[in-house]
């Protein structure tokens, strides 16, 4: 398993609700927990990884060894969003990239954890941010469609360069084309989750 770079198709992918709570799926939030850390990343949605299922992972100190702070959300939904924040953001399928993005300022989310829980928050802040970000990330939404006109406009060039690492590592062999990364998407669907690819 690994973090996938823009432009991946799993990026753009919308993902699909998870009905069972595994030891598979607990394996690979435990594998995605240990990317997310040496990525000093604080969160990290299953389509980064390749796999097209409704779960994400959050650790808002980035510390690997404070585990009271990680949290696992499966088939996370936003019931509410309030006012309007703008940030910096970063994304770790863009590394070193930083742009300024919008968001609402306070929202209320509801998910299910690894005991297949329930849970609700009224996170403002941080938390709201990273949450927004990710929940994104499961509908095939980016930050980079979230940013402001003059941080969309000031990257375009770098967007553009991830673009085109990308597609010389198609042609290098390192991934496979579009078409056949969208047919193992649509074949991962179509099976129960969760099993990842190493």
């Amino acid at each position: 398993m690994n973090i996938l770079p823009y432009p991946h198709p799993a990026l753009r992918w919308k993902s699909k609700q998870i009905q069972e709570i595994n030891d598979d799926l607990r394996r690979v939030v435990a594998e995605m927990f240990t990317l997310m850390y040496a990525a000093k990343g604080i969160g990290l949605a299953a389509n980064q990884v390749g796999l097209p299922y409704r779960l994400f992972v959050l650790n808002l100190s980035g510390d690997a060894e404070d585990k009271e702070e990680e949290l696992v959300f499966i088939n996370p939904e936003i019931l509410k969003r309030k006012g309007s924040t703008e940030g910096e953001e970063g994304c770790l399928s863009f590394p070193g990239m930083y742009g300024q993005v919008k968001r609402a300022a306070k929202i209320e989310v509801e998910a299910f954890d690894l005991n297949g829980q329930c849970f609700g928050y009224s996170l403002d802040d941080l938390a709201a941010r990273a949450v927004q970000h990710e929940t994104d990330h499961l509908d095939g939404v980016l930050f980079i469609d979230r940013m402001t006109e003059t941080a969309a406009r000031d990257l375009q060039p770098v967007v553009a360069d991830f673009e085109t690492q990308f597609r010389r590592w198609q042609s290098d062999g390192r991934y496979p084309s579009d078409e056949v990364l969208k047919r193992e998407l649509l074949a991962m669907e179509s099976r129960p989750p969760l099993v990842a690819k190493s």
